[in-house]
Order: structure tokens, then C-alpha cells, then sequence
């Protein structure tokens, strides 16, 4: 769907119509193309005095081949030795045209609220200077690894930092806080990868758990991570799910496709040029997880990645809500996802290192009007990761959620214009995000690298107004 006011506002004369009444000035977002590297531009490296992430963060952009520039001089350059990152020094009193990609600060040696100073003293100067689509990233330890009080303190502190400067920046700038508990700093690249790049154009204000491997993993091809993986994605023929699938068999993987069978002609529609597969089923026939656990065993020999995708809308207040309507929208959203796990492991089809991925909604984190039944599922399902992620941990098995906000679709474009507008212009980038931005984050979350990332919901809502 068509955002004409961002065309608008993106022309010579909409720049300054835009500027001069105070409008909403949506910028043009950098999108991933495959081929591209990770970031390009200049990457802007320091830390707290005490950090503990120096070394991971640097053998990080080493792998990337970043152009990175540091104030942390000896320090990083000690820390990263093995990773042979030529880092250069950082001016303090640089010109001001001078701007970075990215700005990474590693906040671990923050041990005290007095010494959040140390953030303010990098960000101050610098802030100012970030390209577009430039990229914030503070890195910190989990409050509750945290070896006393004051520590913890001002490491929860980050995350008041973090979603502020996502409301400051412009320019389509994002900002992410990357909590990495003590032991787990070998598990940070997938994420630092994602953050970097413009796969993460519309995730914004977010924090993210990142912990010791549920499972190890083989060496990563990181242009297609999914290569001999299998990916199934429920409501794959049409919107985000489409989106999904083609994202998936981008990155390598055979994907099979569900979805009811009235969709079947637009199911081979999208999994076909893909060289994947069709599987027709309603996700809420009693039969239905039995059939889809014995067509991934018998057919594919297991499966690696599961994408619960397939959701519906029904609204109405509550009080108009009948008792029919509610119950659908719960058991497709929250039920039958529930349903077709517990069917997967009991026939032993999900392969070790395996990943589960659900999508939510920021309609389960702040409700909304109308949609009490949707509401409720979606939060359902942020519950079933959280309720669940530990335990499958113990399998090798990752579970996480992502919740998109506005994303444009067939299902936005019917909404009254004065609400779609709202939808998009209420976040940090005054747009609405695209089906393949939900597509990037679930593929980040499916990577095979992605072992230390267990129990998050990572909205996908360029930093929405709306439960932030």
C-alpha cells in the first residue's frame, strides 16, 4: 500500500511545506539488499571504564569489516587482538560534518547511577552526528545478573536511555539496548549483525535478552544461515506471512508453507517460485497438529524453524462481542499455535537447535479499543513465550515473539484514514513498517546464530507511541 503523504513530504516542496508547518516528515529508510555489507559508514566504538564487552563487540565489526573509529584506543586494541581490528582515535574536537553509521557503547563497566555520566559523556558530543538510518546500540549487563543493587540500578537505567534517544534521532536513526549476561558474549553477533544493518530499518526503542546457546551450532554462512534448514510458516499466502516465507527461502531455507484450503492457489502463488512447499489445513481442526507434525516427519525428516504467523481480526466491542467471535480469534491466534507445538515434540519432529517464532502484536501489549478478543491472544501469546522459552531451552530449542505495530497491508489499507494515519505517523519514524520489516526480525530470531537469543518479544513498530 501506498503512503502518499511520505511521497509528498520526500518531494523539493514538501520538505519545506513540511518544515514550515511542523508536520510529521517520514524519512526513507534504508532497506536491506541482499549482497550489501552489514553497514556502510563509519562506526563510532567506546565504553565505561570496566566494560567486559570490548572484545566481543570488536571481533564483531572485525568480522564485518566496519570502518571503525574508537576513543578506547589501547584498550580495544588489547581486548581485540585476536580479531587484528585496525581501530583508529577518535577526535573529540572532530568538525561537525563529520557523521558515523553507527554509535556502539558498551555499558557494562557502568556499576553505579553516578557513573551514567560515562553515557551522557559519549552520546553528548555525538549524537548529533548520525547519519541517516545510523544506528544507536548501548550494550549492558541483565539487571538481575547484576552482583549488587547499585548495579543493577543504573544498568535498568539503559533502558529509559535507550528509548529516549529513539525518540530523539532523526533521519530514520534507531536506537537498541543489547542486555548480554556474564558468559554469553560469544552469542552476541547474530544480534549486533541485525542491529547494524538495515534488515532492522523499522525496530527501534527495543530491549533485547541475550544469554549463554541453548544448543551449539556449526559455522555460519552469513549470506544464507537457513541453508539446509526447514522452515515452516503458517499463513504464508498472503501479507506478512508471505513476506516471511520469502525472507526465509532467501536466506537458504526450504520453506513449507500453511494455510486453509480456500488459500491454496495463492499458497502455491508465493511458495512456489520459492521451491517450497504446500500444506493446506485449518490450524484449528482437532486433526490439524497431528497431520502437520506427520507431514514435516514423513515428508521433510523434521523441521528447524516454526513461524506462527497465521492470525485473524474480528472486531467488536465487547459488549457486541458475541461468544463465537471470541473464541475464533482465540484459537487461531493463541490455541492452535499451542496445539501444533505440543503435536511437533511429540512426534520429535523439531530438530535440535531448532527455532520457534510467534508473532504478537502491540495490540497484546497496549490493547486496544474493539479488539478486546485480538487484544488478549496477542498478550496470550507473549505469555506462551514467556511460560515456555525456559523449558525448551533445555531441548536446544528457542521460542521468542515479535509484535508489529502499523504495518501496511491489505488489512491497514482498510482501515478509515483518520486511524491509518494515526497508525503510522504515531512512532519515532512517522511511517508505517512493511511486511518484509516483521520478515527480517523473524529471520534474525531464526538464524541458527540467534542460540542465545531465548524468551524476547522484539516489537517491530518503529518505535510506536502505543504501550511504549
Amino acid at each position: 500500500m501506498t503512503d502518499r503523504y511520505q511521497q509528498l513530504v520526500n518531494t523539493p516542496i514538501g520538505r519545506v511545506v513540511t518544515k514550515q508547518l511542523g508536520l510529521p516528515n517520514p524519512p526513507t529508510l534504508e532497506r536491506y539488499r541482499p549482497g550489501q555489507p552489514v553497514i556502510a559508514g563509519t562506526v563510532l566504538l567506546d565504553g565505561a571504564p570496566g566494560g567486559r564487552l570490548a572484545g566481543a563487540i570488536t571481533a564483531v565489526l572485525a568480522a564485518i569489516e566496519a570502518d571503525v573509529v574508537t576513543s578506547m584506543d589501547e584498550r580495544v586494541r588489547s581486548a581485540a587482538a585476536d580479531a587484528m581490528l585496525e581501530a583508529g582515535i577518535w577526535n573529540p574536537d572532530a568538525p561537525t560534518e563529520q557523521r558515523f553509521k553507527a554509535l556502539v557503547f558498551d555499558a557494562t563497566g557502568i556499576d553505579s547511577s553516578d557513573r551514567l555520566v560515562d553515557a551522557w559523556g559519549f552520546l553528548h558530543p555525538t549524537i548529533r552526528r548520525i547519519a541517516s538510518s545510523g544506528r544507536v546500540i548501548v550494550l549492558g549487563t541483565p539487571p538481575e545478573d547484576c552482583a549488587a543493587p547499585p548495579q543493577a540500578i543504573a544498568q535498568r537505567a539503559l533502558e529509559g536511555l535507550v528509548r529516549a534517544v529513539g525518540k530523539e534521532v532523526k533521519h530514520g536513526a534507531t536506537a537498541q539496548l543489547l542486555y548480554v549476561r556474564p558468559r554469553a558474549e560469544k552469542q552476541l553477533e547474530s544480534s549486533l549483525r541485525f542491529f547494524l544493518s538495515p534488515r532492522s530499518a523499522f525496530v527501534s526503542g527495543q530491549v533485547v535478552r541475550i544469554g549463554p546457546a541453548t544448543a551449539k551450532s556449526a559455522a555460519i554462512d552469513w549470506q544464507a544461515p537457513l541453508n539446509g534448514k526447514l522452515a515452516l510458516v503458517t499463513g504464508a499466502a498472503r501479507g506478512i506471512g508471505a513476506a516471511i516465507a520469502q525472507v526465509l527461502a532467501r536466506d537458504g531455507a526450504h520453506v513449507v508453507g500453511l494455510d486453509v484450503p480456500a488459500m491454496g492457489d495463492e499458497l502455491s502463488a508465493v511458495v512456489g517460485p520459492l521451491g517450497g512447499s504446500s500444506l493446506t489445513a485449518d490450524i484449528t481442526d482437532p486433526d490439524a497438529p497431528a497431520t502437520i507434525a506427520t507431514h514435516l516427519s514423513e515428508q521433510h525428516g523434521g523441521v528447524d524453524v516454526v513461524v506462527h504467523n497465521a492470525g485473524v481480526t474480528r472486531d467488536k466491542t465487547l459488549g457486541r462481542m458475541s461468544r463465537d467471535v471470541w473464541q475464533m480469534v482465540i484459537d487461531i491466534n493463541l490455541a492452535a499455535p499451542q496445539r501444533i507445538d505440543k503435536a511437533l515434540f511429540e512426534h520429535e519432529a523439531v530438530h535440535p537447535n531448532g527455532r520457534i517464532v510467534c508473532v504478537s502484536s502491540i495490540s497484546g501489549i497496549a490493547g486496544n479499543a474493539g479488539q478486546t478478543n485480538y487484544s488478549t491472544s496477542k498478550a496470550g501469546v507473549i505469555g506462551f513465550v514467556q511460560a515456555w522459552a525456559p523449558a525448551l531451552a533445555k531441548r536446544g530449542v528457542t521460542l521468542n515473539a515479535v509484535a508489529p505495530g502499523f504495518i501496511e497491508t491489505s488489512m491497514t489499507a482498510a482501515m478509515p484514514i483518520a486511524i491509518r494515519e494515526a497508525g503510522r505517523r504515531m512512532n519515532s519514524l512517522s511511517q508505517g513498517g512493511l511486511p518484509v520489516d516483521v520478515a527480517e526480525a523473524i529471520a534474525w530470531l531464526a538464524s541458527p546464530a540467534s542460540a542465545g537469543v531465548t524468551g524476547n518479544v522484539v516489537r517491530v513498530c518503529g518505535q510506536s507511541l502505543l504501550g511504549a
